[in-house]
């Protein structure tokens, strides 16, 4: 296809899967359950952080963990004592298991607690450096609490080369408007044309058929290589074209 038909069919197929259908069968219901803003931003940070895998078990996972804080995940983590963890004794999805779980649980307390937030926590740095740069900063400070290293593998970092595809995910969630009613909006601190696509093995294999992506690798240079075609077609919103080359890989199998 030519560039201008590339577009157009991808505009096309971005604005059919980022519709209120695509909720049902996507993590993204988890944070949609809630109306509070903090407890929309955890939930939503919880759920991405897990969603590798089948999607029907991340989901079921992630309305565990849910469950586990009573329904009410801001009052549970920032209130929470330490006795209260035990409550997570036994939970795994995949390789995160309970020590990771009671690890995250603390150390979003100590960012609400005492450094502002995941919101300012995560997009204090992205007006100063590159997005890449900004998520290596805010891992360091999300594990700057005594933990498991085995642990750190569960918050993605570019800088080391991962594509971090959970974590852009997440942040497209929190910063894209809510006009379609998928994603909320919530963080206006951050605008939509900086954040990068949640390249995953689905997204990276419909970008290469078309011809948008080269690299091999679904790693951080192909992140880097992508976002420059997206911004491109739309450079106040690239990440919209998440929605279509998901949809077209993991809906369509085109």
């Amino acid at each position: 296809m030519k560039f201008d038909e590339l577009k157009e069919f991808l505009d096309l197929k971005a604005n059919h899967y980022q519709s209120q259908d695509f909720i049902s069968a996507d993590p993204i219901q988890i944070p949609h359950r809630f109306t509070k803003k903090e407890d929309v931003e955890i939930a939503g940070f919880l759920a991405a952080t897990i969603a590798w895998g089948n999607r029907t078990s991340i989901i079921k996972n992630a309305n565990k963990m849910m469950k586990l804080m009573d329904e009410a995940p801001f009052d549970f983590i920032v209130n929470h004592q330490t006795s209260d963890l035990d409550v997570f004794d036994g939970f795994v999805h995949r390789t995160f298991n309970a020590t990771d779980l009671k690890y995250f649980v603390q150390a979003i307390k100590n960012l609400y607690v005492n450094k502002g937030g995941l919101e300012f926590c995560i997009t204090q740095h992205v007006s100063k450096m590159p997005l890449q740069t900004a998520l290596h900063n805010f891992k360091k400070d999300f594990f700057e609490l005594p933990h498991e290293l085995r642990t750190e593998k569960h918050l993605a970092d570019p800088v080391k080369g991962s594509a971090a595809k959970r974590i852009n995910m997440y942040l497209r969630w929190m910063v894209r408007p809510n006009t379609s009613g998928v994603d909320f909006g919530l963080w206006k601190s951050m605008h939509p044309r900086n954040l990068s696509c949640p390249l995953d093995v689905h997204s990276g294999t419909i970008a290469r058929k078309l011809g948008i992506l080269n690299r091999k690798q679904n790693d951080a240079k192909a992140v880097l290589e992508l976002d420059k075609q997206l911004r491109i077609m739309d450079s106040e919103d690239p990440v919209k074209y998440d929605f279509a080359l998901f949809g077209l890989g993991a809906f369509e199998k085109f």
